[in-house]
């Protein structure tokens, strides 16, 4: 089975779209269990045994529709600090994957993450996607977008999360983009897939795994060509491999991935 932490919080509309995405998983019917998470964060001066469930309306709501859904779920109430709470979690259940829902809007329309998604999203030691509060999610064949940089080792972390998936091989349709750093000027050299030893690396083992896989090669700026190509083919998620160590081995998010996942009007998931 596919096992996935909802980890969520007291915002109805962000948790239920953590739940929709979850019940679009493929076959997540037949393969997801899920385990839906509220942890007591310390400010609250109580302690989970003090917290029922039922008490939390977002909570509520994304185990009503994953039930709705026929997929089996798990109730779970901590408490503790909010982000190692959810990582502990993640261990303890051996999680494939954590859904949050931390993208939300300013008062000034700009999108942030919650310090919460932050810390999870760059602490975790597995996929973790960020739905947000508003998301496109389509029916059918999963199409998902797969932009590589020139790590091939973040290029494979990206398609092994893929063909995780359950059914990946019958569910999933991937497009591999690999964009050269703004040369969309005229007399720009030729913009050549194969030339991308990490392009080329995601894409064979995407096909081996029996994913179809279109390769595209483009040049311009990055991040705008990233949510174009996702907009063009109405993907529905965009996997990323931004994570990666600084000399002094602290975790940090590339520009361009903080960018898209930010930005993006639909799921974003993160691999390293």
């Amino acid at each position: 089975m596919y096992s996935v932490l909802i980890p969520v919080d007291r915002d109805a509309a962000r948790a239920s779209n953590q739940a929709r995405y979850v019940s679009r998983l493929p076959d997540a019917t037949e393969t997801v269990e899920a385990t839906v998470l509220y942890v007591v964060p310390p400010d609250d001066f109580a302690d989970a045994d003090q917290v029922a469930f039922d008490e939390i309306d977002a909570a509520v709501r994304a185990a009503e529709h994953l039930d709705e859904a026929g997929i089996s779920v798990t109730r779970r109430v901590d408490d503790g600090g909010v982000a190692r709470q959810i990582l502990r979690t993640a261990t303890e259940l051996d999680s494939d994957e954590i859904v949050v829902g931390g993208r939300k809007r300013s008062g000034v329309s700009k999108v942030l993450l919650g310090s919460t998604a932050q810390d999870v999203l760059l602490s975790a030691d597995r996929p973790v996607t960020i739905t947000g509060a508003d998301v496109v999610l389509g029916e059918g064949i999963r199409r998902v977008l797969v932009p590589v940089d020139t790590s091939e080792e973040r290029a494979r972390n990206q398609a092994e999360y893929l063909s995780s998936l359950p059914n990946a091989r019958e569910s999933v349709e991937a497009t591999v983009l690999f964009v050269f750093p703004h040369q969309d000027y005229k007399g720009a050299p030729p913009h050549e897939f194969e030339e991308v030893d990490a392009a080329v690396t995601a894409a064979e083992y995407l096909e081996a795994e029996g994913i179809p896989v279109e390769r595209v090669a483009v040049g311009g700026e990055v991040g705008e060509k990233i949510l174009d190509a996702a907009t063009e083919r109405d993907v529905d998620s965009i996997v990323m491999g931004g994570r990666k160590r600084s000399s002094i081995t602290n975790v940090l998010l590339g520009s361009t991935t903080q960018d898209i996942m930010l930005t993006a009007e639909r799921p974003v998931t993160l691999t390293g």
